[in-house]
């Protein structure tokens, strides 16, 4: 059925979305209720995992959990007291993101903490809100607290961007759990390290799934103003050649709920698919005014919108939808751990945080306690996570990275 949205009928919703967005991110506990795996929302829908992907959009098995790496080590570890840092938005429209990461690394802290009494790891929080600018400002922070060995994070990649160079030139290792932006590793900096894979990766593999196991012809593709929206939207652009429509393609920007300009774009080119690079917070109400016009398109987008914040602004509107992340889902005996601590599922990037941390803390729980050890350290890394094996290039990118694709149901 096609039909446009009436004035009235999205002004009230309008209202509705604006609400529970600020309802998110004045309380911690709502904008961080769920899990971008496969836990229910107050939608009664749930972001359930379909299939593990290459950058051909082919199926790959995932790998057993068995041998990841474990916090707490042998329980013999020995350190003086010790500090690692999380940098990423934990208040703001896309909190929920942040305090999922630092949930992962907190968790991994604890376990760590537990078995090794005589090798005592802190985490400490800094807040960018996963604005640049914020960013600019806490980084000096960070690099000042000589406490502080190594970092996980920035969150975002417009964050990121702004702040890899006071990291790199303080020699701190920073390891992120979601910043995938690929340019972040052609800045020279000796310190970054991305623990997922970069948009060069996702874009090739979501384009490619769309046209091949999903079967879309036509995709009109949307992103945000942000550093990560602009680099998945044009790496996803360019492997869908001829099923990318031109006529449609538009942008959005950060905190805008009005969509109705750019559906009108859309309906107007009669596609299959919307592929929409950035944030559940533009995500969620843009995916419901689209299936207000034509609810026969389907709604796609990346690791930005994969939250259960996307669900719950979004309701029933984002049944269907189709959501990708370099990050895999949380194994069950993660999941189980998770919950009992922080009384709500994982997110996403919660298990790569988790991974990160380990790593680090696998470090000074081996003697490699000032800036300069650790870094090297992680440089020469190999191992398996939850998330994953770990090992990275000169760049600071993974030498090997696959993606998965979600459903909505």
């Amino acid at each position: 059925m096609h039909r446009r949205m009436t004035t009235g009928a999205l002004a009230v919703t309008m209202a509705a979305v604006l609400a529970l967005s600020a309802c998110s991110s004045k309380d911690d506990s709502d904008s961080d209720s769920g899990t971008s795996t496969s836990a229910g929302t107050s939608s009664g829908l749930m972001i359930a995992p379909l299939a593990q992907i290459d950058t051909s959009g082919n199926e790959v098995e995932a790998a057993a959990e068995s041998d990841a790496l474990s916090p707490a080590g042998d329980g013999k570890a020995t350190c003086d007291p010790t500090t690692i840092a999380m940098a990423g938005a934990l208040t703001g429209a896309d909190a929920a993101l942040g305090i999922n990461i630092r949930n992962g690394a907190q968790l991994a802290v604890d376990e760590h903490n537990s078995a090794n009494p005589d090798c005592t790891i802190t985490l400490k929080t800094y807040d960018t809100e996963g604005d640049p600018q914020k960013a600019t400002q806490v980084a000096p922070q960070i690099v000042n607290n000589k406490d502080v060995v190594g970092l996980i994070g920035p969150a975002f990649s417009g964050e990121t961007k702004a702040t890899g160079g006071i990291f790199s030139q303080a020699g701190l290792v920073s390891v992120t759990a979601s910043a995938t932006n690929p340019a972040l590793t052609d800045n020279g900096w000796k310190t970054f390290f991305r623990g997922l894979a970069n948009d060069d990766v996702q874009g090739p593999a979501v384009a490619k799934y769309l046209t091949g196991t999903a079967g879309k012809e036509k995709v009109c593709v949307v992103k945000d103003d942000t550093e990560y929206g602009a680099g998945l939207a044009k790496a996803v652009i360019a492997s869908l050649g001829d099923a990318s429509i031109k006529s449609c393609e538009g942008d959005v920007k950060k905190g805008e709920r009005d969509f109705s300009a750019i559906i009108s774009t859309i309906t107007g080119a009669e596609p299959d698919a919307v592929f929409y690079a950035g944030y559940y917070s533009e995500a969620a109400p843009l995916a419901e005014q689209l299936k207000r016009a034509d609810s026969s398109i389907t709604f796609v987008s990346g690791d930005g919108a994969n939250d259960p914040q996307f669900t719950a602004l979004a309701g029933s509107s984002a049944k269907g939808a189709l959501l990708t992340c370099p990050c895999g889902p949380a194994p069950d005996k993660f999941k189980e751990a998770y919950e009992s601590k922080f009384k709500q599922a994982p997110g996403v990037y919660s298990v790569e945080a988790y991974d990160l941390a380990t790593i680090l803390m696998k470090g000074i729980a081996e003697g490699k306690t000032t800036r300069a050890d650790l870094l090297a350290f992680v440089k020469d890394y190999q191992g398996s996570g939850l998330a994953r094996e770990y090992s990275w290039t000169s760049t600071g990118e993974l030498k090997s990275s696959l993606i998965w694709v979600y459903e909505v149901k």
